[in-house]
């Protein structure tokens, strides 16, 4: 099987900056020009895909941003992953901060504003272990983080992985699956679903005064394995008004994936 760019360096561990940098073919438009600010390294990741109609997810969007669809259907995914070495530029990974479990809810969007719109993700929900890096996100990314009570461990079965929310007035969620990778590495196919769904490098966020913002990533082409999954409990979505399907979902492992992003910036309107 003929490998794509990097495959060798996923293998043998964390990809530097330059390594990342050093990829660029692959988006839709030019890294920013500022230098950017943190490094992250998502590991152990499951996504979870539901299509859903897009009358339930253009009410639960702010002004601002506009649903993005695909073939005329709105999609919601699920994300449970683990969060390693993530630091600041220039500073080393602090223990305390570095590692944590995190569990998504987003969905597809672009910013709707005058300037060329950018195709990114809109997070209803963010759980993570760790109540410092809740904090710092929700304060400076405003982002709908949560503290949770969380688990991602290894097991002869795959990867096991519980959240509990016990974020103070935020809506109850609960999430417990097992997944597994079932098969080797691949990249999406271009114009594919499965490329319009994973490689996106921005995201979106909204401020208490309704202030659009929008946070360039950057990280080189995922690194997918077809994956299975039983969920136990997925109540993380309905919390925030998403009902998803009785259907099955569109699953994606990666087993690690190192990013660069850069702090968020109000979007011009």
């Amino acid at each position: 099987m003929k490998e794509f760019p990097l495959a060798s360096l996923w293998r043998r561990g964390q990809a530097g900056p330059a390594d990342i940098l050093a990829q660029q073919e692959h988006r839709r438009w030019p890294l920013p020009v500022r230098s950017w600010s943190m490094f992250q390294s998502w590991q152990d990741l499951l996504f979870a895909h539901w299509p859903v109609s897009a009358s339930q997810i253009e009410k639960l969007l702010p002004d601002g941003l506009a649903l993005d669809t695909y073939a005329g259907e709105a999609w919601v995914t699920v994300v449970p992953f683990r969060m390693r070495g993530v630091r600041q530029r220039f500073t080393p990974a602090a223990p305390w901060v570095s590692s944590f479990p995190e569990l998504n809810v987003r969905t597809y969007v672009k910013s709707s504003s005058g300037e060329e719109p950018r195709p990114g993700v809109f997070f209803s929900s963010l759980d993570a272990g760790n109540p410092l890096a809740v904090a710092m996100a929700r304060r400076f990314y405003h982002l709908p983080y949560f503290r949770a009570q969380m688990e991602c461990r290894v097991s002869d079965d795959g990867i096991r992985y519980s959240s509990r929310r016990t974020h103070r007035g935020a809506p109850e969620a609960d999430f417990r699956a097992v997944y597994r990778p079932t098969g080797p590495v691949y990249p999406a196919a271009p114009d594919s679903l499965e490329q319009w769904l994973i490689e996106r490098y921005c995201l979106y966020s909204v401020d208490g005064r309704g202030r659009v913002y929008r946070g360039e990533i950057h990280h080189t082409p995922w690194p997918l394995q077809p994956a299975e999954a039983e969920f136990e409990r997925n109540w993380v979505a309905q919390a925030h008004g998403i009902f998803l399907p009785d259907t099955e979902p569109l699953l994606q492992f990666a087993k690690r994936l190192d990013v660069l992003t850069w702090r968020v910036e109000e979007v011009s309107e």
